[in-house]
């Protein structure tokens, strides 16, 4: 092989690499939420940017949800009564080096708000979303499992 092929082929190998590595950089896109108790998909939440900063939407309900789970009457901001499909419940994500913190997130079933960190991992395809009061310490964590759709 000439070095004017292994250049190529080299550069090649970069731009393809380097397309994969953009494109996980960051958690927009679909996720599937995993339950804590059993491990399984429970909903799906859409990431997007807006103004600089991500947002999540709860685009389904993957479990059996009564009238009573699928909107929010414990919440005590401006979610309470509205539905839980269509509700944003993660707000003001912003980046700080290879985290989104600064913002918040909500947890539909018992109506609370915690301040939350997020960041991918396994190459871009698992992102864990971490809400607690206080200080991250003082928290919990779930590993969204991002969706191939």
């Amino acid at each position: 092989m000439t070095h004017r092929s292994l250049f190529f082929a080299t550069a090649c190998l970069v731009l393809v690499n380097g397309r994969v590595a953009v494109a996980q950089e960051s958690p927009a896109g679909l996720w599937s939420t995993v339950s804590d108790r059993d491990g399984k998909p429970t909903g799906v939440v859409e990431i997007r940017e807006v103004n600089g900063e991500l947002v999540g939407v709860v685009r389904g309900i993957l479990v059996d949800a009564g009238p009573e789970d699928s909107v929010c009457d414990k919440c005590t901001d401006d979610r309470k009564g509205q539905p839980i499909v269509g509700m944003e419940i993660l707000r003001h994500m912003r980046q700080r080096g290879d985290e989104w913190s600064g913002g918040e997130i909500l947890d539909p079933e018992n109506g609370q708000t915690y301040r939350a960190t997020m960041k991918l991992t396994d190459d871009g395809k698992k992102l864990i979303v971490r809400g607690y009061v206080g200080i991250p310490m003082f928290g919990r964590s779930q590993t969204w499992v991002r969706r191939q759709e």
